[in-house]
């Protein structure tokens, strides 16, 4: 680095390094030791015991406080204290250390006073007085590259110029920002990260520097990347597995022999292994050996989970209360390439089955499955009984989600008035993007899922006949800076049928509960019949909700306030939406979000709490 103008030096050093493997053009170590620290300690008698005041703007004076070793030796044990004679030299040092500490963060005309007077009860006061100045900004920027991707780009190949524009575009540290140390380096590593994870994975900073101009309080930026190969990727290499065919790694694959290493990718691939419910965890990468950069092999490591997993657990849930569950996984039912899970759950409002099979992953990222339930729900002085059956396909990637299945379904619905029995079979698809930060505790992005389904349904005690069934819900999670963060979501769905058609309950819609409408009991909401809630052929819901972590100590629970409205009916025309609102409290524990409800229901005029874990999709 080099500089100009009449500030006084950089004393933790500034030098201009050119060569291979790079260097860094501003060498500032606010926690490099000081000259205090060869002091021997002081024997008995001698200690000096000293105040100091630091009289500078609330982050320069943080800076100094920790990093002087005026500040450092003030309250130092008794034997690491320094004497009265090493109390002078620190004085003596203390500017040109605080001078360089402030040039850390771009100040580079920084005045700094230091005076030692006698304090109360005739203790020595150091007072260190900072007039920073101003703070110098980036002027200007150079970001070149040697290795073979300047080679492609002076051969005007598309890829590499647009990987060399977009190097430039995406550099952090602009024209016109302030600069930093602590900058100047996040951008550094940021910006070799990114060459790496695009195609280059042995780039290194041939050189950089930062050439600081104090009188005009600018600094220019040069910085050259050596890119060393372009790499491309050669055969799997497969290791771990011991239970689960080799295919059901491959199949997930979507990266080809001779392609350009991409980071994304290989990543994208592990995430598959890790959610295809085989592996305990996976790994895979590549050797950026550059002797290795025709075909670099790709390099899979996956830790197998056991063939049978058994569950016992007891919860509790707002909408259904108190529950057992039971819950066995084979990964290879009778040796076979499928996966068998079961789950029972008993409780005094639902007592549930749930089963499905699910092949390994088959090529195209597709898996097929055939899945079954039945249960009982007792909700709003109703008993369903149902049951279902579906044999279908679906294919997952890394955002979309596909899933297309024929069902049979059944329900019968007891009501003190009558029972009513109705069937259908359907045709369905659904539809699920997740474009999330974190899929477990999202802060940022949305997911949008729909549901479409096309069938005949019967009963005992309406008219048979066709339907089209179509649901949608999107929510949208946003920060919204002072570590607030926002949620919203939205939801509709309806039934398209003769009015007298009689489509099974489990297809039909009712609102309230944790996921819907809080302050309203779980399916409570809905067209009223002979005073009784049924089921509606239109659903619209909403809601809205912001939330802050408790204090920056406890930063993974939160609080929040929120608002819900939505209702069921038969009609559009015939909805009133029920309003909820209230407060609630939310855990954001590793396993996803714990969320703790109170909210009032303005329609019925009481306060209800809510429990739930996770997010809904």
């Amino acid at each position: 680095m080099t500089r100009r103008g009449t500030a006084p030096a950089l004393a933790l050093g500034i030098a201009l390094c050119v060569g291979l493997g790079g260097c860094a053009g501003l060498s500032l170590s606010p926690d490099k030791p000081g000259p205090a620290d060869a002091a021997t300690p002081a024997p008995a008698g001698e200690r000096a015991a000293y105040a100091l005041e630091v009289g500078a703007p609330k982050e320069l004076r943080a800076l100094l406080t920790n990093y002087l070793d005026l500040a450092r030796f003030q309250d130092a044990p008794e034997t690491e204290a320094i004497t009265s004679a090493e109390l002078d030299r620190l004085v003596a040092a203390a500017a040109t250390q605080a001078r360089a500490l402030l040039e850390t963060e771009g100040y580079f005309n920084a005045e700094v006073h230091v005076t030692r007077e006698a304090g109360a009860g005739g203790m020595p006061l150091v007072r260190v007085n900072v007039e920073p100045g101003v703070r110098a900004v980036v002027a200007q920027v150079s970001l070149d590259a040697i290795g073979e991707l300047n080679r492609a780009a002076e051969a005007h190949q598309a890829a590499a110029l647009d990987e060399l524009a977009s190097l430039r575009r995406q550099w952090p540290l602009a024209p016109g920002q302030p600069f930093r140390q602590s900058a100047w380096n996040d951008a550094k590593n940021a910006t070799i990260a990114r060459l790496r994870a695009e195609g280059y994975p042995a780039a290194s900073w041939n050189s950089t520097g930062a050439q600081v101009d104090a009188q005009n309080n600018s600094v220019q930026l040069h910085l050259v990347a050596d890119s060393g190969p372009l790499f491309h990727l050669g055969a799997l290499h497969i290791d771990g597995l011991q239970r689960y065919d080799e295919a059901s790694v491959r199949h997930l694959s979507t990266v080809s022999v001779g392609e350009p290493y991409n980071e994304k990718a290989l990543l994208d691939f592990q995430e598959r292994l890790q959610r295809v419910g085989l592996f305990e965890g996976a790994v895979v990468e590549i050797d950026p050996d550059p002797a290795n950069a025709a075909a670099a092999p790709v390099l899979v490591r996956v830790k197998e989970l056991p063939l049978q997993q058994t569950t016992i657990g007891a919860g509790y849930s707002a909408n259904t209360g108190p529950r057992v569950t039971l819950e066995h996984l084979h990964r290879r039912v009778f040796g076979s390439q499928w996966i068998a899970k079961n789950k029972f759950e008993f409780g005094p409002l639902l007592k549930s089955w749930q089963g499905e099979l699910t092949s390994h992953p088959l090529d195209g990222l597709y898996r097929n499955l055939v899945s079954g339930s039945a249960e009982q729900l007792r909700s709003a002085d109703q008993v369903r009984n149902s049951w279902s059956a579906r044999i279908g396909r679906a294919q997952e990637t890394t955002r979309i989600e596909r899933l297309v299945f024929a069902e049979l379904t059944h329900s019968q619905l007891q009501t003190s008035a009558d029972t009513s029995n109705n069937d259908a079979v359907s045709g369905n698809f659904h539809w699920t993007k997740r474009a999330l930060d974190s899929v477990l505790l999202p802060t940022r992005g949305y997911t949008l899922a729909t549901q479409s389904a096309l069938g005949f349904a019967r009963s005992t005690t309406d008219e048979n006949g066709s339907f089209v069934r179509a649901y949608g819900r999107l929510t949208v999670y946003r920060p919204l800076g002072a570590a607030w963060y926002a949620t919203a979501r939205v939801e509709a769905g309806q039934v398209f049928s003769k009015a007298d058609v009689g489509v099974p309950d489990t297809l039909l819609f009712r609102a309230g509960g944790d996921d819907s409408v809080r302050g309203y009991a779980y399916r409570t909401l809905g067209p009223t019949v002979d005073g009784a809630v049924v089921s509606g052929r239109v659903l619209m819901t909403g809601s809205a909700e912001v939330a802050r972590p408790i204090s920056a100590r406890l930063p993974a629970f939160w609080w929040a306030v929120f608002v819900d409205a939505g209702n069921a009916a038969g009609r559009w025309k015939d909805l009133q939406p029920a309003l909820g609102y209230g407060v609630g409290l939310r855990w954001r524990s590793p396993v996803g979000p714990l969320r703790v409800d109170l909210a009032y229901g303005q329609e019925v005029r009481k306060a209800r709490l809510h429990l739930s874990v996770g997010i809904a999709l």
